[in-house]
Formats: structure tokens, C-alpha cells, sequence
């Protein structure tokens, strides 16, 4: 049944509801379905960090393993004053399944640090992530446990991490993560990965739809990586883009929005009011705009059982993971709006980040369009399966996508069985 949404949703009964909705239609074994259902590894770590002004404060930091049936573990790192344990957790199983419907040899983690970036110095940062690897340490490892950027983390901080490692372990280590800088061994195409695949899953869902993006407007909600990304390259494809927010509101214009200029903007202003020819809009406002496809792009919950109805949009790209809640979900589908679910919309990060993982492993890499080449080649694979299995047995994409990825794990769980 879904969670009681009277109340904050819990991200991990979100999850544990969707594995129940997912259950009944999986054709494999189920005898290993209970261990799934909870994480194989959680630590909860203190993480002092003395201060500019020679205090020291202490964060509260997370590294959940969910799985590692398919092979190491593979998840981001996020700092954000609402990370807890139950948000890392969910976004660990997330993780696990999105890895799965891409078919790549992971398993799913996550981690995070519950804090405010934006109220740390440049310097307070990096002995926050510095002394956050020194807690996970023995959790981590190019074969163990691979973190990656996510929300308000970025390349600068996974090359913290990497120096971090490298230093404890004695040699460099660049494969202990993803999302470094190129200069250190990141991948060509990593930073736009997760949005331009966002975008490769529009693509595919317009052919399916009978879109024609040339004539088509978006709405994107996130203005961070993600989002910008996407909105840049959705504006490429021809769609225009009529409004994009980030925390603090956004703006809106019906004659379309140029997401370089209005990065550019951002650079210079820290804001995305104000852009010239465009009136300010709220992010609830930009969730109810008539638009063909929306783009949350953002955190979780941000459509839910008081605003799905709302929703004007024929089709929804999740580049956030757990956007809509259980009840949203029902109402939109019941709306007919065409969801690209997040553990397929938005596996280009992880997908791209597995590319840069083989290539630090080989000490070999590929140019950008080697690169988005094979994303797109695995991605469109991915949403084909995906909306193969959802005719098939007559479900909605989401639970489709989560019967590959679960039935996948439940395969190689099964086929490793039980130790001891």
C-alpha cells in the first residue's frame, strides 16, 4: 500500500511500497526478495571539523551499502541540512535498481553529510569532505564502494576525497571515485551525463508519444547540474524552454528562455530572477504550468497527493530521484501523464560514472563523443526494455522499470545464494 501522505513521506517506505507494488509480477525466484528490503550496510559517523573562527563543529554524516549482489557498490555523496539516515537509505536502494536496469556491474550506496554548504567556507568544505573520507574509509575502495557527486557536491570535492584515499592507502587511487576532474583522471562527458541522458529518455519517449519537440515546450525544476544540463540540452533539441527555477524561485517566459544566457546570468547574479525579457515564478507555480514535458529536477516529494492534480504536463522526465510521491503517482497515471521514471530517466550520471571507473581501471579513455555514443546506446536499450515489460504486463512505466531492475538483482542473488 502506499505511505500515509498526511505526514512528510518517509523516502524508505517509498521504497519498500514500490518493491510491493513490483512483487507480484516478478517471473524469478522470491526467496531472496526479504533481503532486499533491507540494506546490507549502514554507517552513521561523527564528523568534527574545526572552523575558521577555531571552534570546532560536528556534522552528522552517512555511507548506506543497499546491495552489492551485482558487484561494488555505486552511489553520490550529498551535503544538505535534510540528509538522514532513512533519505540515504532509499536513495542506496535507488541506486541498486538504476544500476540494474542499465545493466552495468554495480550494486547501489549512497552517502551524505547533514549540512548547509552554503554556510561553509571554501576551506571549511574541504576539511568537512576530507575528514567525512577518513570516517568511511574502511567502507570505500575502487573495488568496495565507488562515491560520486550529488547534490551540492561537485568534481572539486570528489578530487578531495580521491587525495584523501590515495594518501591513507599510500598511492594514488584514482578509481576510488567519480566525478573527478579530468585533470586527475574524470571521464570527458561526466558533468553533463545525468542531464543529457534525461533528455536522451525524452527523445525516445517523444518518438513513442507522437511528440514533436520541435513544437514543444518544457518546464524545468533544478537549475543545479542536473537541470542546467538538461535545459541545455533539451533548448538543442528545439524544444522551448518556458520556465526553470532552483531553490530560491526561478523565472518564466512564454516566448522561451536561452538556458546559456540564462546561465550566464546565474554565474553573474548567484540568482535566476531578474533575467531580462522573463517574469519571477515560484517552484509550485512552475509544476502547474501547461507544458508538454516537465523536468523535476530537484529533490524528492516535490509532487505529491496536493498538487499532482495540478499538473498540466503531458509528460514528466524525473532527473531528481523520488519526485512523485506513491499517491502522486496514481494521480498522474490516472491523468495520463507519461512518467520516465528516475531509475531509468536519470542513470546517465551512473552510467557515464561506470565508463570513467573502466577507464581509470584500464589507464585508457575515450573522447566525449565515444562517450555519449554509448550512453545513449545503453539508455535507449534500457527504456526499450523498460516500456516492453510495462505492455507486457500491463503496468506503469515505474513499476516496469523497477521489475527489471529488482528481478535483475533477484537473479544474481539467487545464482550467488546465501553465505554462510
Amino acid at each position: 500500500m502506499p505511505p500515509d501522505e498526511t505526514t512528510k513521506i518517509n523516502p524508505w517506505q517509498m521504497v519498500l511500497a514500490q518493491i510491493e507494488k513490483a512483487e507480484k509480477h516478478l517471473d524469478c525466484s522470491l526467496d531472496m526478495l526479504e533481503k532486499l528490503r533491507h540494506p546490507e550496510r549502514a554507517l552513521l559517523v561523527s564528523v568534527p571539523v574545526r572552523m575558521d573562527d577555531g571552534r570546532i563543529r560536528v556534522f552528522k554524516g552517512f555511507r548506506v551499502q543497499h546491495s552489492t549482489v551485482r558487484g561494488p557498490a555505486k552511489g553520490g555523496i550529498r551535503y544538505h541540512p535534510s540528509v538522514d539516515l532513512d533519505e540515504v537509505t532509499a536513495l542506496a536502494a535507488w541506486m541498486t535498481w538504476k544500476c540494474a536496469v542499465m545493466n552495468i556491474p554495480f550494486g547501489g550506496a549512497k552517502g551524505g553529510v547533514e549540512c548547509d554548504p552554503a554556510e561553509l567556507s571554501p576551506g571549511e568544505l574541504e576539511r568537512l569532505t576530507r575528514r567525512y573520507t577518513a570516517e568511511i574509509l574502511s567502507f570505500i575502495g575502487p573495488d568496495r564502494d565507488i562515491p560520486a557527486p550529488d547534490v551540492n557536491t561537485n568534481s572539486q570535492v570528489m578530487a578531495w576525497l580521491m587525495d584523501t584515499y590515495s594518501m591513507q592507502i599510500g598511492h594514488v587511487v584514482p578509481g576510488v571515485v567519480t566525478g573527478k576532474p579530468l585533470a586527475i583522471g574524470g571521464s570527458e562527458g561526466r558533468s553533463e551525463a545525468t542531464g543529457l541522458g534525461v533528455v536522451y529518455m525524452v527523445l525516445e519517449a517523444a518518438r513513442k508519444l507522437g511528440m514533436d519537440l520541435s513544437h514543444a515546450t518544457a518546464a524545468v525544476q533544478g537549475f543545479g547540474n542536473v537541470g542546467s544540463s538538461a535545459a541545455r540540452n533539451l533548448f538543442r533539441e528545439g524544444v522551448k524552454l518556458i520556465a526553470v527555477s532552483e531553490k530560491n524561485g526561478g523565472c518564466y517566459s512564454p516566448h522561451g528562455l536561452d538556458p546559456f544566457q540564462l546561465q550566464k546570468h546565474y554565474a553573474e547574479t548567484g540568482t535566476l530572477h531578474g533575467f531580462p525579457g522573463s517574469d519571477p515564478i515560484g517552484n509550485d507555480d512552475l509544476l502547474a504550468l501547461p507544458c508538454d514535458i516537465l523536468v523535476p529536477a530537484a529533490l524528492e516529494n516535490v509532487i505529491h497527493r496536493e498538487n499532482a492534480g495540478q499538473v498540466k504536463a503531458r509528460m514528466i522526465a524525473e532527473g531528481a530521484n523520488g519526485p512523485v510521491t506513491p499517491i502522486a503517482d496514481e494521480i498522474l497515471r490516472e491523468k495520463g501523464v507519461f512518467i520516465i521514471p528516475d531509475i531509468l530517466a536519470n542513470a546517465g550520471g551512473v552510467t557515464v560514472s561506470y565508463f570513467e571507473w573502466v577507464q581509470d581501471l584500464q589507464n585508457y579513455f575515450w573522447d566525449e563523443a565515444e562517450i555519449n555514443k554509448r550512453l545513449r546506446q545503453i539508455m535507449t536499450a534500457s527504456f526499450k526494455k523498460v516500456m516492453a515489460i510495462a505492455e507486457e504486463k500491463d503496468v506503469d512505466n515505474r513499476t516496469a522499470a523497477q521489475i527489471l531492475g529488482i528481478g535483475r538483482v533477484l537473479e544474481a542473488a539467487q545464482l550467488r545464494g546465501l553465505y554462510p
